[in-house]
């Protein structure tokens, strides 16, 4: 009785707007959740154009140079979990939001999670190793059965697959059960009420993580190639991740920085379906007209994330100015609902 009291309040059945919840629970949007998801598509870019263009050669890792210890340690596997972990958060959002409009919020999250499989097969496409497919199988797999689970539960098993992922599998893709059901679990700790509550446990958090990532990285930068055939650096990945994650939301505390930050990081968050998928297509483009794989080079590849990430945020932002949901988010919506969701947003009244 307990435990169905326990899924009654998490994900059913609908209930009044006015029912008590934090802000965030019922618009289902929290700003620095948002930054946080624009700075992990930053730094998955460049590991995408890595990956696509071909740069990343077993001769390369053989003997890794300064600049490739800088991309291993910094990038590669960094951004990936940050982005798993906003899914797993992002599905917990989902139901809580979609208990106001939907007797089965389930059934919904099940069909949003069909309709992401849909955009994954279309993307692959361009690019063959994506991770939408990926996310939307273990999201109808893994995701939505352990929502019939206690919070403990789901807090457990996220922890115990993502060290059997590290230890067994070497990370990779591997890690996305566990991240998925540590970002669900999160929903229901309270995490996004720390961080809307801007609360000290974020530094606290930020304080283990960073040094715990500079050590990791360190070690890695120290075991030289044969680090590529241990779980180090997935490991480093993951907490290194976290540092990252941690670091922005204290950041952001501060007035002046998030003046600079948020408008680039949280449009790029909005739109992340978006400008997930469209990078792909740029990377293509940009490879044809530069042959990143073919002549590596740092300035090229330094310069494509440069260009790609400040139209991405150029467009982004301007999209929002008319708009509540980025083109492909909307269109995801709209399949998700099965009917025409309103997208554009009132006009503004002329000044004067």
């Amino acid at each position: 009785m307990r435990l169905e009291e326990e899924r009654r309040e998490r994900y059913g059945p609908a209930a009044s707007r006015d029912d008590g919840r934090p802000g965030w629970a019922r618009s289902g949007r929290i700003g620095e959740l948002d930054a946080v998801r624009g700075l992990a598509l930053c730094g998955i870019l460049p590991a995408n154009i890595v990956a696509m263009t071909g740069m990343a050669g077993d001769e390369i890792k053989a003997e890794p140079g300064v600049l490739r210890h800088l991309y291993e340690c910094l990038v590669h596997q960094r951004f990936f979990p940050v982005f798993s972990v906003l899914f797993g958060i992002g599905a917990a959002i989902f139901l809580r939001t979609a208990r106001t409009g939907a007797e089965s919020p389930r059934a919904v999250l099940l069909a949003r999670l069909g309709f992401l499989l849909m955009f994954g097969l279309a993307h692959q496409l361009l690019q063959p190793g994506e991770v939408l497919v990926y996310y939307a199988v273990t999201g109808i797999g893994v995701l939505l059965p352990a929502t019939f689970l206690p919070r403990w539960a789901v807090l457990a098993c996220g922890t115990a697959a993502v060290l059997a992922s590290l230890l067994l599998a070497g990370g990779g893709v591997t890690l996305i059960p566990g991240l998925f059901l540590l970002g669900l679990a999160a929903v229901d700790y309270g995490v996004l009420d720390l961080i809307a509550r801007r609360s000290r446990r974020i530094t606290a958090a930020f304080a283990v993580t960073a040094p715990t990532a500079a050590g990791l990285g360190l070690w890695q930068v120290l075991m030289g190639a044969s680090a590529f055939g241990t779980p180090l650096p997935a490991a480093a990945g993951v907490v290194t991740g976290a540092a990252y994650a941690m670091g922005l939301l204290v950041v952001l505390r501060h007035e002046r920085v998030a003046a600079f930050l948020s408008p680039v990081l949280q449009p790029l968050g909005r739109l992340a379906l978006t400008n997930y998928i469209t990078a792909s297509a740029l990377v293509l483009m940009a490879d044809r007209l530069l042959d990143l794989g073919g002549d590596p080079r740092v300035a090229a590849l330094a310069g494509t994330v440069a260009g790609i990430l400040a139209a991405q945020t150029v467009f982004s932002r301007a999209w929002l100015r008319h708009y509540r949901y980025g083109p492909l988010e909307w269109l995801w919506r709209c399949l998700t609902w099965w009917r025409i969701v309103p997208n554009r947003l009132p006009a503004r009244p002329a000044a004067g």
